[in-house]
Formats: structure tokens, sequence, C-alpha cells
């Protein structure tokens, strides 16, 4: 064994040693250059293919198609008419996500108002775009125009960006839901956080910069289990790829805003629920499943404990989302270069009013006058979480926000909403 451990030809055993040095290199580069494809395809698969076909990104056709369809003096005229305010006093504000629930809500109350609204959507398949089409017809005859597309589609923001001067961007686009993200994570960075970082290069490099609003939300807040939840606390504990993807925008906001003088408010939704809601909610489904004599799935946390949540009604969102435009001040910068300090803010919208979904069932047994099939089930282990709360505190002293709809009465201007909207499962015709 010494004679092995020491070997008696110095010389012979240095050149040996040499030759395995350099045959682990070259090991070691090719596995290196091995893992850096690997790295380079997961990259490729994550921001440049498109989505699968449960909730597609803009097809290349429309891509293709951009100087077509998004082109000539009719469409320019239309994009200008529509985010032209009724006053020089107004502002033109540029809607992501328009034809969704909150966007068509905020695109609404902004062209009653007397601003200048244009929207953006892709009406992706994430839920049937059938509802996105109907909150789109209700939004054009009140004069919102809604360009069909996606933020990441670079050629089209160019292009609106270039026939209009936005004042304010209010940026509601995004693939929502907490459960999907387990089929398609994919959807979730495409959309929370490469279309972000999309429509936040447009904005840095526009010449005015618009004010940025856009929408968080309390996933953020993820395993904390100290409530109401605030601003102050801490949310580097996701709970969900979703909620994940959220605060990875909001550190991507502190980041435009440090560098490139963009004003940015992010506002945290706490279950967000009325008319023309979506239908991955559980108060929609519940809904359609009590109606149909189905079962619903009642979850209840760790121990039997209460699952709640913090609903807030479409209109008190509304007004938090029109305070925060309202009270956002002017970009610093210009053509991408700050000038100064910018505006920087986060806010909880809730209701401050947590209610268990046991007791959200009963308020809609009573408004449908139907008994509703109740099944017990442990909370699963999908990324929700068993509680929500929020302290609107912050929200109250600087932009006003007092929500005043009880969960009674919200519910019960959904359900006379549900009702004039499908007969018997099935959309009514009207």
């Amino acid at each position: 064994m010494k004679h092995i451990d020491s070997p008696s030809t110095p010389g012979k055993f240095k050149m040996e040693k040499s030759t395995y040095n350099r045959l682990r290199l070259q090991s070691s580069i090719a596995k290196l250059a091995f893992w850096s494809l690997v790295f380079l395809g997961m990259m490729f698969v994550f921001f440049y293919r498109s989505p699968s076909s449960s909730n597609p990104a803009p097809s290349d056709r429309s891509r293709r198609s951009l100087s077509s369809s998004y082109a000539g003096p009719s469409f320019e005229k239309r994009v200008r008419q529509s985010a032209k305010p009724r006053s020089g006093h107004g502002m033109s504000v540029l809607v992501t996500g328009a034809a969704g629930f909150v966007g068509t809500h905020v695109s609404a109350s902004l062209k009653r108002r007397g601003d200048g609204v244009l929207g953006l959507d892709n009406f992706n398949s994430y839920y049937d775009p059938s509802l996105k089409r109907a909150r789109q017809a209700m939004l054009e005859r009140s004069g919102v125009y809604i360009v069909e597309g996606d933020i990441n589609n670079g050629a089209l923001l160019a292009k609106l960006f270039d026939i209009v001067p936005f004042t304010h961007v209010m940026h509601l686009a995004a693939q929502a839901g907490v459960r999907f993200a387990m089929k398609n994570p994919n959807s979730y960075v495409h959309s929370n956080i490469a279309g972000l970082v999309s429509v936040l290069e447009f904005c840095k490099n526009a010449n005015p910069q618009p004010a940025i609003v856009w929408a968080s939300s309390s996933s953020v807040y993820g395993l904390n289990t100290k409530v109401p939840f605030s601003e102050r606390d801490r949310t580097d504990q996701p709970a969900s790829l979703y909620a994940a993807t959220k605060k990875a925008g909001e550190e991507f906001a502190h980041t435009y805003n440090h560098i490139y003088g963009l004003s940015l408010t992010g506002l945290r939704f706490f279950t967000v629920y009325g008319p023309w809601g979506r239908p991955d909610m559980a108060y929609f489904f519940f809904t359609k499943d009590i109606l149909k004599g189905k079962s619903i799935p009642i979850f209840e946390g760790p121990n039997h404990g209460t699952v709640a949540r913090d609903f807030t009604y479409i209109e008190d969102i509304v007004k938090g989302c029109l305070a925060a435009l309202d009270t956002a001040e002017k970009s610093t910068g210009s053509g991408g270069k700050k000038k100064g300090k910018a505006q920087l803010r986060i806010y909880n919208l809730g209701n401050t009013s947590p209610v268990p979904v046991g007791d959200l069932v009963s308020i809609l047994e009573k408004l449908l006058k139907v008994k509703a099939k109740r099944l017990v089930m442990k909370l699963p282990m999908n990324g929700d979480v068993p509680f929500t709360h929020a302290n609107i505190s912050l929200a109250e002293t600087e932009l006003g926000y007092k929500p005043t709809m009880d969960l009674r009465t919200g519910l019960k201007k959904f359900v006379q909403w549900y009702l004039s909207y499908y007969v018997d499962g099935k959309k009514s015709s009207h």
C-alpha cells in the first residue's frame, strides 16, 4: 500500500496527474456547455414559446398581420377618438386587460367621468371568451375601443404609443388564478412577468413617460400568519406560482422606478367579486352549481380550521383604482433616462371583513332560494391559503379609499346580473 500511495518515480507520477487534470477540465467544460444549452433551452421555452392551447398567447399570425390589422387612417382615428378625453384636463389612459373583470369596470368608470380610454386585450381562453366579448360590446357602446392584441407584441405597443401620448397606463392584463398555475406555469411567466416588463419597457422609452398603476395581488402575502395583512409585512414566502409572479412584478416595478424614473403604483386586490365577474371564482361557480343541483366543495383548513376570504365588491375596487390614478404623480424620466426621484407606492385594496366560505354559501342559498349540496373537503396543497384579511389604513389615508359594500348586498347584485345574463345555465340571447 505504501508503494502505491507513494510511487518511487516522482516525474512519472506528475505527468499522470497532469493528464488526469486535463481530462477532468475537458469533462467539466463539456458539462458546463451541456447545462448552458439546457438553461438556454429553458429560457427559450419560458419566454419565447407560446403557452399551451388552453391559454394561448398571441399567435404568429396576429404578429405578421400587424401592418394590415393595426394600420391605416381608420384604425388610427378610432384609437385617437377612444383615447381622447372630453376636456383638456382629463387623462388619456391605456387599460390593458380591458375585457377582463376589473378592466371592464375601470374602463367604463373612466369613460363615464370624461377620461380618454383605450383598451388592449388578447381575449385568451382561460375562461369563456364569449363573456369577454360581451364586456367588449358593452364598453364599445360607451365609446371605449378595445384593440385585440397581446402586451408582449412589441410592434403593436409601439404603434399604440406612437398614435397616442398616454398620460397614464392602467395595467390589469395578467394570467389570473392560483390553481391553474400548476397546469400551465408558462402562461404565468409569459403574462405576469414578461408581459409586465414589456409594458414597462415601452413606458420608460415614451416621451413623455406615463404614470403607471398596475394590479398586484393579495396572494403576495403567501404563508404569512399575521393578520390583517399590511403593506409593511414580509412578502417573500409565496404559496403559489401565481403569487411568485406577482411578487416578481413588484420587484420589477421597484427596479424600473429606481433606474428610469417611472411613477408606479401597485394595488394588491383582495378577492374581487360582483357582476360581470370571473367564472373561475368560487362565488361564481358556486352560483352555477347550486342552480344545477351539483355538489360544491367547501374547503376547511388544518384541524378543521375555517377558510375565509376578504371579499371586496368590484365598485369598491374601481374607486381605489381611480383614486390611485388621480393621485399618481408624473414620471420623472424622459426617453428612458431618469431625471429625478419618482413616486413608488403599494396599497392593499380590500374590504377588511373576512367572511368564512361557508357563510358565503349560506348567503347564496337564500338569494337563489336553493339548498346547496355541500361537500366538505380539506384545503388542497395547490397554493390556496386559508385566510386573507386586508389592512387598508394606508389606502384610507393616502387614497381616501373606503369600501362600503357588504357581502350580502354585493352578492345580491351579482345574482341579479347572473340570472339576467344566464338562463338555465345557458347564456341569455340578450
